[in-house]
């Protein structure tokens, strides 16, 4: 990346440039995002990192609550960043930026929302809805540019001039999200956050909604972020897919890549969810679970890893070793099964758990660090209390550390006092 852009007053032309000379528009660097303080804090993303290209449109796909519209929001500067950087073109856009640049941001980012009643005003015209950002930047020369640029839009996006003067209560789902689109594109942004903005929209009106953002990407050579949990839908518009799950990004990859070869199981289960048209064949189907239990990061600490072939996997170096046994075999990993007549679901792999399933998700202040586990070796009748208490507020990681360090302590203690006793008991014969 270009360091010495991150304290430009304005944002460069092009964006840096990598290994395979494709420009980097926006990047995503070892980014947390918290929301609250001390013990109630949630740490929404966790380290977040990935390049988007010029052009394309990278999906980030998870299921409700794993930090997608977070990691949106934050690009458009209104969630706040508590560690990492967001980069645009090279230049730092996250945390305290200049008024100058902040604009330019908002110029060139501009977001599509998932309910479209919920985004537009209420109280304006859809003339006004779509000339506010045309009047807030000054984008038109006199009055008669104004209006032909949006009558332009308005009809590209399908709807008619005379809908300019009604409200947006007097139209369908549809021909809001229409115009939310029609309120981003006017402005001529380079780079778009989608955030899931088929998901509230009839599903025999989706596919024009989508027909018409690639149309708008081909002809404006426009960047989408798109953002949505349904891997059906990402999979026919998508250059490149992220997955995240509870904050973290678990893979990364091309979109035939991913589909081929979905490494962590979470992604496969995300496969193994999508309907299947036939319903014989969907009644048939075996779910594919997944369990985040089956994964021992208490010690060997779990990173994003690049294992080749553009396709990042998110797992401790054991499990980064089987990935790339997989990857490295070339047969397309099954993540659908389908009974045949008669046949039995395979039984689900059981896993052996030390601790309740209660105790799984693990808080912000969770670190195992091995100061725990050295200072209940030195005492450990106090380790084994503090090991109580962190069981209870569920810090698995301090609860596992403190009765390791505590069991070796009592261990090494009894050993001392058994031979204390014996050769005690030597002296006295």
């Amino acid at each position: 990346m270009n360091t010495n852009a991150v304290k430009a007053s304005h944002l460069p032309e092009h964006g840096p440039v990598d290994a395979n000379g494709r420009e980097i528009i926006l990047s995503i660097k070892n980014l947390d995002i918290t929301f609250g303080k001390g013990d109630n804090a949630v740490k929404a993303v966790k380290n977040a990192n990935f390049d988007i290209y010029k052009g394309e449109t990278f999906s980030l796909v998870g299921e409700s609550g794993s930090g997608k519209t977070t990691i949106g929001r934050a690009v458009i500067r209104v969630n706040p960043c508590a560690a990492g950087e967001i980069q645009y073109k090279g230049t730092r856009i996250s945390g305290k930026i200049s008024r100058k640049l902040d604009k330019e941001v908002i110029r060139n980012i501009q977001m599509v929302f998932q309910d479209p009643a919920a985004s537009l005003n209420e109280r304006a015209t859809v003339d006004y809805i779509i000339s506010e950002g045309l009047y807030n930047f000054h984008l038109f020369k006199n009055e008669a540019d104004r209006v032909k640029k949006v009558e332009t839009i308005i009809n590209e996006v399908g709807l008619l001039p005379e809908h300019l003067t009604r409200y947006p209560h007097e139209f369908s789902g549809g021909q809001r999200q229409r115009i939310g689109l029609a309120r981003a594109t006017v402005m001529e942004p380079e780079f778009i956050i989608a955030d899931e903005p088929i998901s509230a929209l009839d599903v025999s009106i989706r596919a024009q909604v989508l027909n018409l953002m690639k149309k708008f990407q081909k002809e404006r050579d426009m960047t989408y972020l798109f953002i949505a949990h349904d891997l059906s839908i990402v999979r026919f518009i998508s250059d490149r897919i992220a997955v995240i799950y509870k904050g973290d990004i678990v893979e990364i990859a091309e979109t035939g890549e991913l589909f081929d070869f979905p490494l962590h199981p979470y992604t496969r289960s995300l496969i193994s969810a999508i309907p299947i048209p036939d319903p014989i064949l969907e009644k048939n189907k075996v779910l594919f679970t997944y369990d985040p239990s089956v994964h021992d990061y208490s010690e060997d600490k779990p990173e994003l890893t690049d294992i080749g072939h553009g396709h990042f996997v998110f797992g401790n170096k054991k499990e980064i070793e089987e990935y790339k046994k997989l990857r490295e075999k070339g047969e397309p990993i099954k993540s659908i099964t389908i009974l045949q007549p008669g046949e039995e679901p395979p039984a689900q792999p059981e896993v052996e758990r030390d601790l309740d399933s209660e105790f799984i998700n693990a808080p912000l202040h969770d670190t195992g660090s091995k100061w725990f586990v050295f200072l209940s070796f030195l005492l450990p009748l106090l380790g084994l209390v503090a090991g109580a208490i962190f069981k209870k507020k569920r810090h698995i990681r301090n609860y596992k550390a403190c009765k390791k360090g505590a069991i070796v302590g009592l261990t090494m203690w009894g050993v001392v006092l058994l031979l204390f006793a014996l050769f005690l008991l030597l002296a006295v014969i």
